[in-house]
């Protein structure tokens, strides 16, 4: 199983929202080259980095951030925010982004998101953000009637890499995974799940671990590895016994 450390942009600056509200931003940090480093340092070969801008903007908002982590960070990249056009996708990807997340797009726009997994294979993860089992878009600032997994099983099939799983309720908050749902999602659909959101420390990667072979195919985690409550080190070494 991996462990995604995450490093979320808004402003250049290394944040994490509470819940997704921009304005509940605690920053870590002014120089995200330098934590992708420092995740590097601690053995991560995949990182999940967001433009928070960005998924609001609809448009890459933090792009030079995204470079200079790209430049420094050996391993993984995996992108998310504000991707929605073909010539953002391919633009990324020619630059070095391992996989692309999109959220908002797969729900208003299903068969761009389709189109571009066929054509980049194992380069697309659908996110499939939740509030209250319904799935939220455009920066988590609006919530949909679609229920999460009938919004997941449009993409089976279709050649996405995963689906990265956040309950909104409990992100930023180190309120602990909402495994139920998280585990429940992987049943239900043939595609891997990454959970996201509330992770609190090594119990979360421990549990997680042990329905890895039910589709859990990562975690990521951002606040918990900045406020010093889970060990990056000790979090990968348990994701690889899974």
């Amino acid at each position: 199983m991996i462990v995604f450390p995450a490093i979320d942009l808004k402003g250049g600056e290394v944040v994490r929202l509470a819940e997704g509200d921009m304005e509940r931003a605690t920053v870590y940090g002014d120089n995200p080259a330098h934590q992708a480093t420092l995740f590097a340092q601690a053995g991560a070969e995949f990182l999940h980095v967001v433009d928070l801008d960005g998924s609001f903007a609809g448009r890459p908002e933090n792009r030079a951030a995204v470079e200079a982590i790209l430049a420094e960070f050996p391993g993984y990249v995996q992108l998310g925010g504000g991707i929605r056009d073909a010539a953002g996708v391919e633009g990324w990807f020619n630059l070095g982004i391992s996989r692309i997340v999109m959220g908002s797009a797969a729900l208003k726009n299903p068969d761009f998101v389709k189109d571009m997994a066929r054509e980049w294979e194992n380069g697309i993860v659908v996110a499939v953000d939740a509030k209250d089992g319904m799935v939220a878009t455009e920066g988590w600032a609006e919530v949909s009637d679609v229920p999460v997994v009938d919004l997941a099983r449009r993409f089976e099939d279709a050649g996405v890499a995963a689906l990265l799983f956040t309950d909104i309720g409990r992100d930023g908050l180190l309120k602990g995974v909402n495994i139920d749902a998280t585990v429940e999602l992987a049943r239900q659909v043939d595609i891997p799940v990454i959970a996201s959101g509330g992770v609190k420390g090594l119990d979360d990667i421990h549990i997680l671990s042990i329905h890895a072979h039910e589709g859990i195919e990562g975690v990521i985690t951002g606040r918990a590895l900045y406020e010093g409550k889970l060990d990056l080190a000790a979090a990968i070494a348990m994701g690889e016994r899974a």
